[in-house]
């Protein structure tokens, strides 16, 4: 019997894969439809979103939105934008700074049970190196850095883009390329798929 997204979405949202690796219980953060046309695959849910329930609720959110020119209504349309990132649960905050990497198994399961349900999905958008490393494979070159600025290598299925934390804002500065030449591509790439173009 063939399982639906419906029934793959049920399952992700009730995983306790990792009940017990953090001192809060599993909270699985993920949206998808068949008719979504944008797939956003981000690292892992951080504390803000873990609370709301709502992916992309915080500083780095409102970022992405901007680099996408989208507003939070055109990026919450669930018929059109799948948000699934490589771990579905909030990994708890490193004391050193920043969050825990997401568990590997997580989107070793999840990932290839769910993206094959989604057909409607025109682009998809990797941001950070875990969204990279687990899609592009031997593609993707050594660093994040690296992987973003060989953007047009990955076309028309995948657009690398630098996770859009605060922590990357120096990144940002030093290179102004970024804004310059991929930020236009990433909003006209976007705008098409969500049309349903390629």
């Amino acid at each position: 019997m063939t399982e639906t997204l419906t029934e793959a979405l049920a399952a992700a949202r009730a995983c306790r894969i990792c009940a017990g690796r953090w001192p809060h219980a599993p909270r699985p953060v993920l949206r998808a439809t068949t008719t979504a046309r944008l797939l956003i695959v981000g690292q892992a849910p951080g504390a803000r979103v873990h609370a709301s329930g709502l992916s992309w609720t915080d500083a780095s959110g409102d970022r992405l939105r901007q680099w996408l020119g989208l507003d939070r209504d055109a990026f919450y349309d669930e018929d059109r934008v799948a948000l699934v990132s490589m771990g579905l649960c909030f990994p708890g905050t490193n004391p050193k700074g920043g969050d825990h990497p997401p568990p590997r198994i997580c989107g070793d399961t999840w990932h290839p049970r769910l993206r094959p349900l989604m057909p409607g999905i025109r682009l998809t958008l990797l941001v950070g190196s875990m969204a990279q490393a687990f899609y592009l494979g031997p593609r993707r070159r050594p660093s994040v850095a690296e992987t973003v600025a060989a953007w047009r290598d990955y076309l028309p299925e995948f657009l690398p883009l630098p996770h859009p934390s605060w922590r990357n804002t120096a990144w940002l500065r030093r290179n102004p390329w970024f804004k310059a030449e991929l930020l236009p591509v990433l909003r006209v790439r976007a705008a098409a798929a969500l049309a349903g173009e390629r």
